[in-house]
This record gives C-alpha cells, sequence and structure tokens, in this order.
C-alpha cells in the first residue's frame, strides 16, 4: 500500500512551472485521481497592468504547509502540493497551483477545494493592483463570498 502524502508547500518570485509540477506528482500506480486547479491574474478588463502579491517569508510557508497538512489528515491524499507566488504578476501569468492526488477523485476534488477557499481567506499574502496608467491602487480587500465558501469546511 502506497504511504499517505506529505504536503508540499513553495511561495516563488518564479513563474510556476505547472507541467513539471503536476508531472513530480505521478505516482507509482496509487494514484486514481489527480486534481490541480491553477489561478491567473486577470487584466480586470484592460486597466490591471500587475498585481503586486507581498507575504511574510517563512509565515506564509508555515502557515500553507499547516492547511496542506489539514487537507492530508481530511482526506486520503497521496500527494499534495501548493505553490504561490509573490512578486509582481502580469495578467495572464500564473498566481497559485494547487496540486492534490488520491486513489480516488472525490477525495482529490474535496481536498484541492479545501485548500483554495483556505488560500483565499486566510493565507498571509497581501494584494495590491498596478494600474496600466501608471497609478498603483490599495491593498485589494477579501470577499465576503470567499470567506463563506470556506465556512462550509468546518460544519
Amino acid at each position: 500500500m502506497t504511504a499517505l502524502a506529505l504536503p508540499s508547500v513553495a511561495v516563488t518570485s518564479q513563474r510556476i512551472q505547472i507541467g513539471a509540477e503536476i508531472a513530480a506528482l505521478e505516482g507509482d500506480g496509487a494514484i486514481g485521481g489527480l486534481v490541480t486547479f491553477s489561478g491567473y491574474c486577470r487584466d480586470e478588463g484592460g486597466t490591471l497592468a500587475a498585481l503586486e502579491l507581498e507575504h511574510y517569508p517563512g509565515m506564509a510557508e508555515r502557515e500553507m504547509a499547516r492547511v496542506a497538512g489539514e487537507a492530508c489528515r481530511r482526506w486520503p491524499l497521496l500527494a499534495c502540493r501548493v505553490v504561490h507566488r509573490f512578486g509582481l504578476v502580469k495578467p495572464g501569468e500564473e498566481i497559485v497551483l494547487v496540486a492534490c492526488a488520491s486513489a480516488h477523485r472525490t477525495a482529490a476534488f474535496e481536498a484541492a477545494h479545501f485548500l483554495m477557499d483556505y488560500l483565499k481567506t486566510h493565507a498571509p499574502f497581501w494584494k495590491r493592483e498596478h494600474l496600466v496608467d501608471g497609478s498603483v491602487g490599495g491593498w485589494v480587500a477579501a470577499k465576503a463570498s470567499d470567506a463563506a465558501s470556506l465556512e462550509r469546511w468546518s460544519r
């Protein structure tokens, strides 16, 4: 029997090599489903030049590892990988990758959804818009809808 996953997390200023990240999770034949989510920077109707992402080094990695570990305890995952960018991210570039693998699809889907709901609401990252007109916007506030999505996992 294949051992259950130990989560793997990374915070990077580099582009996420999504194909390579997924290929690295391929296992010994025990994986029946691999669910990935890649989040990208939108251009917000042509007004956004870049999204600035800041984090608290060390804290961000620890928090991501903690919640990825929780996902691994809640679902029988065989692999769990979370990669999050920081720095200036241009429209069309990836911001985050969540990948969860399990013997069955349901666990992989639920764990990936749980991880994204957490990242959207509680991960220690801050976002600020840099607009094409050269101005810099304020820090982006969390959305109530994201908090409501996370709430379902505590029931």
